[in-house]
């Protein structure tokens, strides 16, 4: 090959490049945004103890990982969704979700698709559009529980509950550590799309990181955490946020950008010294500060500013 064929190709490698880059960022990433469909408080009951049951009698779902629902007899004033987090379960809100029903509020806690079961890979399978059914179907059975709804989120699960907060009529959100973003230890912004792109929409081969973790079902996450625009429900009363400096998952930055988008927020910043991660949900991660934190959760869910 000449150095004038050689140029001529290396320009047309260029151009081939350049467009396939542009075509990565170009790449629409949108969602069906459903529709709500509310039902009665009796459906809803059947709704949630029909859930229960199907994962009482699923084996391939662990003993300590089914959904969970806590009623009281009739319709309440308050009622609360619950979204586990990412490569986690219901388990990981047991003790928070008791302390809501001991408030006097019915509460839901629904185990995401693919999450909880005895295949430790059944979570790359996820697709964004599962993940929404999932939220959308989950909040249509809690609206039915009490008249006034809110939802409580963590990780993986604050994405969702911050998109029913923007297109379903919530009353209260509560993001606990929101993956909203990856940290930039985690992955630069600029490689945050492309990898939405590539391995959400399955171009490249999945690959699972140190702890496990899908690239393909992250990027489903991601995906939706990019359609968080709009405004949110006029319903919504209060917005608080949990977050921790050891967290090293997520954008603390980007979460606070968020849920302040949404509307005056109250937030709460973990005290760097307690050494609690990401997870600041599941008690066994909380060692002796469980009651302290959940009681703050709590607040900042009722919309009291909180300070320890």
């Amino acid at each position: 090959m000449n150095l004038r064929k050689l140029l001529r190709f290396g320009a047309a490698l260029v151009l081939v490049v350049l467009m396939a880059v542009g075509a990565i960022y170009a790449w629409p990433l949108g969602l069906d945004e459903g529709a709500a469909r509310p039902v009665s408080f009796t459906e809803a009951q059947a709704r949630v103890a029909q859930a229960v049951a199907r994962d009482e009698a699923d084996p391939a779902v662990t003993t300590g990982c089914r959904t969970r629902a806590l009623v009281h007899p009739g319709r309440a004033a308050k009622a609360v969704l619950m979204l586990h987090g990412y490569t986690e379960c219901p388990a990981q809100f047991s003790s928070l979700a008791q302390q809501y029903y001991d408030q006097g509020y019915n509460v839901f806690v629904p185990r995401a698709p693919r999450h909880g079961v005895t295949d430790p890979e059944a979570h790359a399978g996820l697709h964004a559009d599962e993940l929404l059914a999932y939220a959308s179907e989950s909040w249509d059975s809690a609206a039915g529980l009490g008249d006034e709804v809110g939802v409580v989120g963590i990780s993986g699960g604050a994405v969702l509950a911050t998109w029913l907060t923007v297109h379903r009529p919530v009353v209260r959100l509560l993001a606990l550590s929101p993956f909203y973003a990856p940290s930039a230890t985690q992955a630069p912004a600029w490689q945050v799309k492309p990898v939405i792109v590539l391995y959400g929409n399955r171009l490249l081969p999945d690959h699972f990181n140190s702890s496990g973790l899908s690239y393909a079902a992250l990027s489903q996450y991601l995906r939706i955490a990019r359609n968080l625009d709009g405004e949110p429900s006029p319903t919504l009363k209060s917005v608080g946020l949990v977050v921790s400096p050891a967290d090293t998952f997520i954008d603390l930055d980007r979460a606070a950008s968020v849920t302040s988008s949404l509307g005056p927020s109250n937030s709460f910043v973990v005290p760097a010294e307690w050494g609690i991660g990401h997870d600041v949900a599941d008690p066994a991660e909380l060692g002796n500060h469980v009651a302290t934190l959940q009681q703050t959760y709590f607040d900042l869910y009722e919309g009291r500013a909180v300070a320890l």
